[in-house]
């Protein structure tokens, strides 16, 4: 449920084609198409680097399915899936530098449609070692954006 909160936080505050939204550790980008061509851009980015997606949470269906039973009305996300990886080298890579670095995989990017606006983005990661994980999630984000 947390994963779901902090993903809503992190498209209302994009409103910008690219746009760290510091409150809540994201940053955004606006894809100029559909939210299926954005969800099949993420997949194939990340297939592409030869990483395995482990699991897609299907956060828009969980939040619209269970919205009477929260006693809610409102539509958050047209839809919403957020990607789970892991890279084998990255995550050796930081976790030997930090193993406490365990608590950032797997590694998360959503694509998410609200109001029309298709966004995709991921958890900014902090300084040091995860860096090199957020120039992954960047590279594979821009990609499926198609900047």
């Amino acid at each position: 449920m947390r994963l779901a909160i902090t993903v809503a936080a992190a498209v209302v505050a994009a409103s910008a084609l690219v746009s760290p939204a510091s409150a809540q550790d994201a940053v955004t980008y606006a894809f100029d198409g559909s939210f299926d061509d954005a969800a099949f851009g993420v997949e194939s980015a990340i297939v592409g680097r030869g990483l395995v997606i482990d699991h897609v949470s299907h956060v828009g269906e969980m939040l619209s399915r269970t919205a009477s039973d929260v006693g809610s009305d409102v539509e958050i996300f047209a839809q919403a899936d957020v990607y789970q990886f892991c890279s084998a080298v990255l995550s050796r890579k930081v976790m030997e530098a930090d193993p406490m670095n365990l608590v950032y995989c797997p590694y998360g990017i959503f694509v998410a449609e609200r109001a029309g606006e298709v966004t995709i983005g991921y958890r900014a990661f902090p300084d040091g070692p995860m860096q090199e994980v957020q120039a992954l999630l960047d590279e594979i984000v821009r990609e499926a954006a198609g900047l």
